[in-house]
């Protein structure tokens, strides 16, 4: 679980998104990412029990800093409004699949699989749809994913078949696809309880089989 105090601050971050506050306040900054690092060493110890991969990150190279690049944004606030970190088996800036993990007051929720890989990843991912397309069926269209993750597969997808591929071929709609995501809410309740991690880790393990045959794919 996460203190109280950490959603809090988020929460007064938002009202007051500006430098000189969070000059005043950052020793509320510094506990609330300290009490965020401790549960992503939690979660990375959970995620271990199923994906291997995982167990050896340290939970500084899987979260995000909280400064915002806001050199080519309309948006100039100077922060974000969330707490996130990513396990992938190269840590957050690993270029494969992984799962995601956003901590934000009214809008926290995971993810896993990959988004807007680069063209040869995104390539590899598609053919590999195509000549594995009934082991791709048994994990996206299984019962169990789709009870886990009923939104199934998000994300934008093209308007035609990309170069190579037929219009009838039966997996043109998930080739189509420019990313392979699947995303779970976590309520605010929940984030302040003692099986949140549980919690995450369940929805993880439920999207290890997507992660691994994109990961298989993208070597």
């Amino acid at each position: 679980m996460l203190q109280p105090s950490t959603l809090k601050f988020l929460k007064d971050l938002k009202r007051n998104n500006n430098k000189p506050w969070f000059e005043k306040n950052r020793k509320q900054y510094d506990e609330a990412r300290e009490d965020f690092i401790n549960m992503v060493g939690m979660v990375i110890r959970g995620i271990g029990n199923f994906d291997p991969t995982i167990a050896a990150l340290e939970a500084k190279n899987c979260i995000f800093r909280i400064n915002r690049d806001v050199r080519f944004s309309k948006n100039k606030d100077p922060y974000k409004n969330n707490m996130a970190a990513y396990f992938n088996k190269d840590g957050k800036k690993g270029l494969g699949a992984g799962y995601y993990m956003h901590i934000e007051p009214g809008k926290s929720f995971v993810a896993g699989g990959i988004w807007m890989p680069e063209p040869p990843v995104l390539a590899g991912i598609r053919q590999e749809i195509d000549y594995n397309f009934d082991d791709w069926k048994k994990i996206v269209e299984g019962k169990s994913f789709r009870k886990a993750f009923s939104k199934g597969l998000e994300g934008e997808s093209l308007t035609r078949p990309p170069k190579g591929y037929d219009d009838q071929n039966p997996a043109i709609e998930y080739i189509k696809r420019k990313s392979f995501i699947v995303t779970q809410a976590i309520p605010d309740t929940n984030i302040q309880g003692k099986g949140l991690v549980k919690e995450i880790c369940k929805s993880f393990e439920a999207m290890k089989p997507l992660v691994d045959f994109i990961n298989l794919a993208a070597s």
